[in-house]
């Protein structure tokens, strides 16, 4: 059977880019994003929900977030969800659910880029203006 597990989101970064190596050299970056929901109640009061992801790349693509992201750049991630647990020094289990990206584009009008983690560019693969996003 097939299964897809696919994610997209636009939205703002909320902490500066932090770079690790693992103990065979290889670079991982991550960092938060926060995408806005804003919405009318049924009784006409104006209310906006943020929701926090925390991004985790690798190889290429880490090196290329952790040079040019920096906290408040809009951009689009794509990649999958995964989801992390540890047990907390309470003995509590606990989890985060993490987008392993493996496409990022800067979405700010200054300096529009795309990055995936595939090295092979990808013909007729524009850079993506939010006015490009059908949503």
């Amino acid at each position: 059977m097939v299964s897809v597990n696919r994610i997209i989101i636009i939205g703002n970064l909320g902490s500066e880019p932090e770079m690790r190596f693992t103990p065979n050299g290889r670079p991982v970056t991550s960092f938060s994003a926060a995408t806005n929901r804003r919405y009318t109640t049924s009784e006409g009061e104006r209310r906006e929900e943020t929701e926090w992801f925390t991004v985790v790349t690798w190889g290429r693509l880490a090196e290329q977030c952790n040079q040019f992201l920096s906290k408040g750049r809009l951009v689009y991630v794509e990649g999958r969800l995964r989801t992390h647990s540890w047990e907390g020094q309470d003995g509590q289990k606990r989890y985060r659910n993490e987008i392993v990206a493996d496409r990022v584009s800067f979405l700010d009008r200054q300096a529009s880029a795309h990055f995936s983690e595939d090295k092979s560019s990808e013909p007729g693969m524009d850079e993506i203006e939010p006015d490009d996003i059908p949503f």
